[in-house]
């Protein structure tokens, strides 16, 4: 399935963009509640994150699927995780969360397939993630969507290069890096096939 995603790295997507989903609409209704509550304009919004008002636009009236990037950069101004920002636009969790009832969020335009394994909880620090690379994927985040964010990042198949404060980390199969993200980050997959890791993720 993998054969017909654009290898790219992009920060943020205008055009073309996939068609929408389910998720993509209540995600937007949620991203203009938190600009409402916060009392900012569409501009202020875009001097705060460095996004284009029209990209913001679109991303609320889900007339695009939103990259992992640009939630990202939301997600820092408003001070969020991403998986608490997807859990806001779902219903209320239960302590088990099944397998079949985990949320998936693709990127479709990059490559990258999030999967959001712990059961939400706004009043817990801890989460973990599976992440999936499809082969020559490659993403970059401009910052962490909350500063000093702890990750332990552990590669369950493939080969994975992540880079962070200037240096890049090539890890193998059963490899775990463990670091705490104040700045720029990015994540490539560097092997011929699908990488898949588990990420842990720990707010200060």
């Amino acid at each position: 399935m993998w054969d017909s995603v654009p290898h790219v790295k992009r920060d943020d997507v205008i055009a073309p963009a996939p068609p929408s989903t389910g998720l993509d609409v209540r995600l937007g209704a949620r991203l203009a509640e938190l600009r409402a509550e916060q009392g900012w304009s569409l501009g202020e919004l875009a001097e705060r994150s460095g996004l284009s008002k029209s990209t913001l636009s679109r991303a609320e009236r889900a007339e695009t699927s939103p990259t992992a990037a640009l939630l990202n950069r939301l997600c820092g101004v408003y001070g969020r995780t991403m998986s608490q920002l997807l859990s806001e636009v779902e219903a209320e969790p239960a302590p088990v969360l099944r397998a079949a009832e985990q949320r998936v969020w693709e990127d479709r335009v990059s490559g990258f397939v999030r999967r959001s394994v712990s059961p939400p909880h706004d009043g817990l620090r801890g989460e973990l993630v599976e992440g999936r690379l499809a082969e020559g994927a490659d993403i970059s985040y401009d910052r962490p969507p909350v500063p000093g964010l702890e990750q332990h990042l552990w590669v369950l198949d493939g080969t994975l290069a992540v880079t962070a404060e200037g240096t890049e980390h090539l890890l193998d199969t059963g490899d775990c890096l463990r670091l705490r993200v104040w700045g720029p980050t990015r994540f490539r997959c560097a092997g011929p096939r699908e990488t898949r890791y588990v990420l842990a993720v720990v707010r200060p």
